[in-house]
Formats: structure tokens, sequence, C-alpha cells
């Protein structure tokens, strides 16, 4: 059993209070395990998985040791992607509802830097970031880290295998030596211990056992390799799941199984590295708003992903690093809900097999591709699909602005209406399937916010791309 937070002498009662509101009462392992020590002031290397409540470990240390009567940056995170980026300012800026008036800051690339400056200008006591973006800011003297104390790096290892360590090293050196320094890694490549000797002074490493959480059903079955991709349709008829990730191994399989899929009915959209900043942003902005069924994922490309309510995974390749394989189908069955996860491995793969059930210290169970027959009535489609709103931020439009549109004037309840996602420049709306084309025409007939606006199914966008 864990222990709970009230354990924690260290955190004030409004810390305490604000965490059992959230629902947080036990910690996790890695929570258990690492905070004793970051509430002290020790540097850290913890190895821990995506989804083990690290993100809210280190959200903890750093926010007991703030002053947010300083308004100078005195916290600093930095991710890999622009997504894991976002969900860690989220999850800090929850944390912090115990304190007065503490200003969380998201610096990425993919947006654009006047803005971020702007707000840098006005102080912002917590920065979390990707290191280029980071680094540019430092370079164009928009952030100063003269009073940070705390150096988070957040997924180190993602951030070494996209080529991060020069930029990690530059932001560390600009950084007050007397600073602490949390590392958090989900593996521990030769890179990690490099990095951490040149910059942590004498960190306690901390490792929590990495496991598949308990509820998650495993199935693996043999394939030739000409059949690997129609059997994920096969076992996506049979499962019928409302939300999968499928992972291959290279971003031409990705493409390759989204072509295949496309073509036997399911809304099925691929993500990996070669896609702008826009179209990822797109792709992950429909899965998580339940308008695609299968996404079509590198490993690279879903590292820090977090989708709530994930139904299935299936491994499309047999990845050859057992800790990936792990990573890959902790990501259903989160939340103590059931998840699935299934496996294609050919012969040449077994080697591969044989490693994941060391890790996982059992047998795999094998089904046969021949004994599963589809469901009736053909591919799942997803319940909802996205409409795109030409306007966002800076047109001052909100989530409750396109919400009061589509049940006030247009007259849809609320019930029909599913997220919705406000940018920059565009906002993004998932409606039920069966009125999607009718609130686009409502929407486009109607006005928001006292203004005609430009509506469009992004269904629709992806099929013109398609054909030119």
């Amino acid at each position: 059993m864990s222990a709970p937070f009230t354990e924690l002498s260290e955190l004030s009662a409004p810390m305490l209070a604000n965490l059992a509101q959230l629902g947080y009462e036990q910690m996790t392992p890695i929570q258990a395990a690492s905070l004793p020590h970051a509430l002290a002031g020790q540097d850290l290397i913890a190895q821990a998985q995506t989804g083990s409540g690290k993100t809210a470990a280190f959200a903890i240390a750093l926010l007991h040791r703030l002053d947010a009567a300083d308004p100078r940056t005195q916290a600093l995170v930095l991710c890999p992607t622009r997504e894991l980026a976002e969900q860690v300012t989220q999850e800090i800026r929850r944390l912090a509802r115990a304190a007065d008036n503490v200003k969380v800051l998201t610096l990425t690339g993919g947006s654009p830097m006047k803005p971020q400056m702007e707000s840098l200008a006005f102080g912002a006591h917590i920065a979390v970031g990707t290191p280029g973006r980071v680094l540019d800011h430092l370079d164009r003297g928009s952030l100063d880290l003269s009073a940070l104390n705390t150096l988070v790096l957040d997924e180190a290892d993602r951030m070494l295998d996209m080529g991060f360590v020069d930029d990690i090293k530059s932001v560390a050196k600009r950084a007050p030596k007397a600073r602490q320094t949390l590392l958090f890694s989900a593996t521990y490549p030769e890179g990690i211990a490099q990095l951490s000797a040149q910059f942590l002074r004498e960190p306690r490493r901390i490792e929590v056992a990495t496991a598949a959480p308990a509820q998650i059903r495993q199935l693996a079955y043999e394939v030739a390799e000409d059949e690997r991709l129609h059997a994920v349709s096969l076992l996506l008829n049979h499962f019928r799941p409302a939300s999968a990730i499928a992972f291959c191994n290279t971003k031409r399989q990705c493409n390759d199984l989204v072509d295949v899929l496309s073509a036997q009915g399911f809304v099925a959209m691929a993500l990996h590295g070669d896609l702008e900043q826009r179209d990822r942003d797109q792709v992950l902005i429909q899965f998580a708003n339940r308008s695609c069924s299968v996404l079509v994922a590198t490993d690279v490309a879903a590292r820090g992903l977090d989708i709530a309510q994930l139904e299935c995974v299936i491994n499309v390749d047999t990845t050859p690093d057992a800790e990936v394989h792990i990573h890959r189908i902790g990501r259903t069955g989160r939340a103590g809900a059931e998840g699935l996860a299934l496996t294609l491995a050919s012969l040449d793969e077994m080697g591969r097999i044989g490693r994941i059930e060391q890790m996982l210290g059992r047998e795999s169970t094998w089904g046969k591709l021949d004994e599963l027959k589809p469901a009736p009535g053909g591919p799942l489609l997803p319940a909802m699909d996205t409409l795109q709103i030409l306007g966002g931020r800076k047109d001052k439009i909100r989530p409750g602005d396109i919400l009061g549109a589509l049940t006030g004037e247009a007259g849809f309840t609320a019930a029909q209406i599913g997220k919705i996602n406000v940018t920059d420049f565009h906002s993004y709306v998932a409606v039920e399937r069966s009125i999607a084309r009718e609130a686009v025409k409502r929407l486009s007939n109607g006005k928001l916010k006292g203004r005609k606006v430009k509506v469009r199914r992004m269904a629709d966008l992806a099929s013109a791309e398609g054909d030119r």
C-alpha cells in the first residue's frame, strides 16, 4: 500500500488540501520514492515510465521551493515535445492552486515568439518548454534564469534521442550553479549518465520497477510479413475498440497502414516525425476528441502523449526494445480502467518477444488470426466529427462562445457537442457525427461573437488534400 501525501511533513496545509481535492491521496511508487529527497533539496535521477505520476512528483517539489511574491523565473522544466510541455503546464497549474497567483508559461516551437516574449516581460514563476525554444529566449534575453532554483529534465532519454543534448547543456550552463536539478527518464542509456555527471550534484538515483498494469489484457499473434497490415484490420474488426493506437517502427509503415485502413473504411491518421507541427496538432486534437478511431504512430512521435480512455494498443511491429514495448502497452488501462494490448510478431521477431516476456516475468498468450471474426456492421466509425472554425484566441474566441453558438442560435443540445480546442488562429469542436454537416451549415449561416465565421469539416479538408 502506498503512503499518503499527509506523511510528507514539509507540505503546507493548503497544498495537502488541494491534493486531496484533486483526488491525490496515496502517492504512486515514483512519488513515494522521489518526493522526500526532492523536498529536501537533493538532485535526483529518477527512472519511471510515462503515466507513473512523475509530473506531480517534480511539480510538488518545485512548487515547495517557490516564492510567489518574487515574479522572477524560479523553476524551468525542459520537455522533448510541445504536447508534453503543454500537459506538464496544465498539471503544474492544477497543483499550484494552493498558492497565490503562480504564473506558469509554456515556451515551445510551432508558436510565434512575440506573444511568448511579451508574457515573459510580465514575469513567469515557472517556465515549461522545449530545449530549442528555451535557448532562443535565453539568446534574445527575454528569459532570465538568474533566480532559478529548480531545473527539471523531463523524459531526458527522449530529449537525447531527438538530438537536444547540446541545447540542454547550453541551457544548464546559463542557470545558477547552486540550483536543484531533477532528471526524469524512462530508460537509463549511457547518454543520461554522461549528462548527469556534467551538471548534477551528487544525485540520488531512484528506479521504480517497470511493469505493465495488471488490468491490461495482452494477446500476441504470429504473422507472415505480407499479412501484417491486413492483420491490423482483422484485430480492429474483431475487438472493435472505440479508440486505438497502432505502433509502427517506421514512418513508411505508418503511412502504408493508414492507406490500408482508410481503404477499408476506418478513420485512421498517422503521427510521425515528418508531419508539420500544425498537422500534428490537428491529428492529436481529432484523436483526443473521438473523431479518429485509430492513431498510427511511431514511438518518437507518440512519446509523452497521454490519451484518456484509450481502449487498445496494437504493436504492428514488435519493438526491439522491451522497455519501449512496456511504454507502448502502458498507454491503455490507465486509472484502473481495463485495457487491451495486441502484438503482431513474425518468426524473425520471436527473439524480441522472448526479451519482452523476460522483462514482464510471464509468457505471452497467443491467439490465432484465423479465429478472429469480424463483428457485424463493418468498421467501427468514431462517434464524433471535428469542425474547424477560422478564428481563435487572437480573435478573442473562447470555448464558451462556440458552445453558446451551437446550443443557442444553431439549436443543438450540449449533449451533442464534445471537446472544444481553441488555438491562436483556429478553433476545433467535436460534434456528434450525425449532425456534423448540419452544424457546419448552421454555424456558417449564423454568427459567432457577432460576426460571420468560416466553418469546415476536418474530414472534408483531409479528403480535399488527398485528391490533389
